[in-house]
């Protein structure tokens, strides 16, 4: 009896052992700020976690389809840039769909790699990451971007503006998690990527045409990368060739801590959230209690880790290997 409960409460800490923590998180940085739980803390907190919480959603289909896309934060680098270069050249109206396109078509590349060429997605998405920041640095010269008439463009609307009193990146983030939720929950597209990252062979042999399932993912990938990147273009209405950098790290952290399995087959959008949530209020508190922002990347590690660790623990039903 005391090895059952000892199983079962293994299990459950390895099952929901993050929210745990990230309760206690809470409740420590309340104590020690009572400014966290504020209205204007938390809607802060939200906006600025908008970015990265619209790439983890297409990065979620991603990972239970059984890949990874570590290229995704040199790919919002690449559509920030483009979109504000064109901004001044093409105007904010073909500015958009034109650096929507070129994001897409990244992605496509990407998806025909490990879709259809069954290339190791680790690998390829790896050398895109160099590949794609190359070729933003290419693109821009080695040289920032800003747009001109900062004064004069109605572009700002998507970074900067509230509509009903709600920040608008805010309100792009919940309505593309909600659609993209009913897409997972409600589909027979988003049945066919549980499958398909569940067993891929046995996908395979029931007809799903996992290549195609594969593509399909990576190409809702970079459109969710390139609406990050107008977001954080339109914020600043300027950026640096590498405002993306190292954000593949953080999203995948946020995706893997909302429940989705490394190895595929498991995950929610809804949970995606949460797991954005929890990222950014963890720093956000950090930075309340006098920590500098460079420890936010310790930090991130330490999430990383035990985000792997328990989903390793979750499939087995326990915290602790029995192989000594």
């Amino acid at each position: 009896m005391a090895s059952l409960n000892k199983a079962n409460i293994g299990g459950f800490l390895a099952r929901q052992g993050i929210l745990i923590a990230f309760v206690l998180f809470m409740i420590g940085f309340t104590i020690a700020n009572d400014r966290f739980l504020g209205l204007d803390n938390i809607t802060g907190v939200i906006r600025s976690s908008a970015i990265l919480g619209v790439m983890a959603l297409g990065v979620t289909f991603v990972v239970i389809s059984g890949n990874l896309d570590l290229s995704v934060g040199s790919m919002m680098s690449f559509s920030t840039i483009v979109v504000l270069d064109l901004h001044d050249k093409l105007g904010p109206s073909l500015a958009i769909p034109a650096m929507f396109a070129m994001t897409l078509c990244l992605g496509a590349f990407i998806g025909f790699l490990v879709g259809y060429l069954k290339l190791n997605s680790l690998i390829v998405t790896l050398g895109m990451l160099s590949a794609i920041h190359g070729l933003t640095l290419i693109y821009s010269g080695g040289k920032n971007m800003d747009i001109a008439d900062k004064e004069g463009t109605w572009f700002s609307v998507f970074g900067q503006s509230d509509i009903v009193g709600i920040p608008v990146p805010i309100l792009m983030f919940a309505l593309l998690a909600a659609f993209l939720g009913i897409v997972l929950a409600k589909t027979p597209f988003g049945r066919k990527v549980y499958a398909v990252g569940g067993n891929g062979v046995a996908a395979t042999f029931s007809g799903i045409r996992r290549a195609r399932v594969v593509f399909a993912c990576y190409i809702m990938s970079s459109f969710c990368v390139a609406t990050a990147g107008l977001i954080q273009a339109s914020r600043s209405l300027g950026s640096q060739n590498t405002v993306g950098q190292g954000l593949e790290l953080e999203v995948l952290a946020a995706v893997i801590l909302g429940g989705a399995s490394l190895m595929g087959g498991s995950g929610t959008i809804f949970k995606t959230v949460i797991g954005v949530l929890i990222l950014g209020f963890i720093q956000n508190g950090l930075l309340l209690v006098g920590l500098q922002f460079y420890a936010q990347y310790i930090v991130t590690w330490i999430i990383i880790i035990l985000a792997v660790w328990l989903d390793i623990a979750a499939k087995r039903g326990k915290l602790w290997s029995p192989i000594a």
